[in-house]
């Protein structure tokens, strides 16, 4: 059984990004520094006094190169997740206990072309646009919680809407 994380441990604030393409499937990428087929979408910290949305259009861009969106949505509330211990350890010297989230839906109106995986902060190996189903199924386990009300809050955008 996982020891829990210390409780006396901030959470990270962070910032996650659902990229929905103009068939409404989901931007997902697979992380280049974790073993095995760990897919995620875009997300990351938020500096000291930026607004989470200028955040979410930041990363998005260091990520993935991708700037063609228009902002559809934002989860009424955060999102918290722990890190598994060995997660924990590993990631930003166990300063933090988790991450507290606030998710962004975007529409991607621009070209396949426009995204460059190379850029500014590679993270990702490959990328591929996927149905929410298939986002799920793989996820980075410990993340799946958060996947799970992201796609429910975002429902509305996936599939084909054009909104």
């Amino acid at each position: 059984m996982a020891a829990s994380a210390p409780v006396d441990l901030p959470y990270r604030p962070c910032v996650g990004i659902m990229v929905l393409n103009r068939d409404g499937k989901i931007f997902a990428g697979r992380r280049s520094d974790i073993p095995g087929a760990a897919w995620q979408m875009p997300q990351g910290g938020i500096d000291a006094g930026e607004p989470p949305r200028e955040a979410a259009l930041r990363e998005l861009v260091e990520e993935t190169g991708i700037r063609s969106v228009r902002v559809l949505a934002e989860t009424r509330m955060w999102l918290t997740y722990d890190y598994p211990d060995a997660v924990r350890r590993r990631s930003f010297a166990g300063r933090f206990r988790g991450q507290r989230q606030k998710w962004f839906a975007m529409r991607f109106v621009g070209d396949d072309a426009e995204i460059d995986l190379h850029g500014h902060s590679p993270e990702f190996d490959r990328w591929d646009w996927m149905l929410p189903g298939d986002l799920l199924d793989r996820i980075i386990a410990f993340k799946r919680p958060i996947y799970d009300a992201v796609v429910r809050e975002f429902g509305p955008w996936i599939g084909g809407n054009p909104t």
